[in-house]
């Protein structure tokens, strides 16, 4: 286990900074999630991290020491690549012990820790079998075993279900998840899967191209985005463009209340999620007069698509109130105060 601190971390190749200044304090024993668009530079981050991307500036502490000057095998740390980058010419057994015989371990010390390592993962028996007679998952266990073999202090993984179908994905997210509270090691992962990172991550660092715009606990990053950009990014979510002035968000000069907002005047974002929208025949506070446009069957629920006030919105109705509404359908949707949140565009 191992506490980890960034201070303005910057990665330039050439003219382009690819990550700047980020600043990150990660506890001991905490898994936590990369999260962003594609480009944006989380495997970056997390290559720096490891060793295998040099920091143009900044400090990497872990347990207070600089790693600046480490090499990549000295820190201490396990990786799983997203290819997995399994050897095919060897076997599952010679695979996660690897790294134990470049370090020089004796044959007995080797058998005993994959031996450990196989029934960890759920492989018992599968140490002769060569790695193309393994299934995806299978695989993905493997490389988790071999980059934990050597008992490392910080875990890394890079994108490691995205070659899984669905089912697979979701059953590997919970297995991980487990298999890292039983171990307590601290755990870093990319993934550009929300809903990944919402299951998984005690912390979540959202990241846009080149910065991180938001830490925090996935309830935080969800129900109070820090800006625009994760509102929008995080889950499903309604933008509105608006004046704040104080209390009162104005939308196309119909003064909307909101419970919480950001300290500022001027034009904000306010964001209010599709399960929060209420469909009401009757106006009240926070009603904006809309028409059904389209109504789409989510197996555990209905979306239901508004237009109006020159904008879309979505609610999300619980399938037994399907039948009470029609497309073309004038409807009134009410924002309630205390599922609103003003933020900056």
């Amino acid at each position: 286990m191992a506490d980890l601190v960034l201070e303005r971390v910057t990665k330039a190749f050439g003219t382009t900074v690819v990550v700047q200044d980020a600043v990150l304090s990660i506890g001991s024993g905490e898994f936590v999630s990369f999260l962003g668009p594609s480009g944006c530079g989380k495997t970056t981050l997390l290559r720096m991290i490891a060793g295998l991307e040099t920091v143009t500036s900044g400090r990497i502490l872990l347990d207070g020491s600089d790693l600046g000057n480490t090499p990549v095998n000295a820190r201490g740390i396990g990786m799983v690549f997203q290819s997995l980058a399994l050897f095919s010419h060897l076997n599952v057994a010679e695979n996660i012990g690897y790294g134990l015989r470049i370090a020089g371990e004796g044959r007995d010390v080797i058998a005993r820790r994959v031996d450990e390592l196989l029934r960890l993962v759920a492989l018992d028996g599968f140490g002769p079998r060569q790695i193309s007679q393994l299934s995806g998952g299978q695989k993905q266990r493997v490389a988790i075993a071999r980059a934990l073999a050597r008992n490392p202090r910080l875990f890394l993984l890079d994108e490691p279900l995205s070659a899984l179908d669905a089912q697979l994905r979701e059953q590997m997210q919970i297995e991980l998840r487990l298999l890292q509270q039983k171990l307590g090691i601290t755990t870093i992962t990319v993934t550009h899967d929300q809903r990944e990172a919402l299951t998984m991550s005690d912390k979540i660092v959202v990241m846009s191209p080149g910065r991180i715009e938001q830490v925090g606990s996935p309830e935080e990053v969800y129900h109070r985005p820090a800006n625009g950009f994760v509102a929008g990014f995080i889950g499903e979510s309604n933008l509105l463009p608006v004046t704040l002035d104080g209390s009162i968000a104005r939308f196309n000069d119909r003064p909307l209340l909101v419970n919480e907002t950001v300290a500022g005047t001027g034009d904000m974002v306010l964001s209010v999620r599709p399960e929060d929208v209420i469909l009401s025949e009757e106006a009240g506070e926070n009603a904006l007069p809309m028409t059904v446009a389209f109504l789409r069957d989510l197996g555990e629920g209905v979306q239901v698509l508004l237009e109006g006030q020159g904008i879309r919105l979505t609610a999300k109705i619980p399938k037994a109130d399907r039948t009470r509404y029609a497309t073309g359908q004038q409807i009134q949707a009410i924002l309630p105060p205390q599922a609103c949140r003003v933020v900056p565009a």
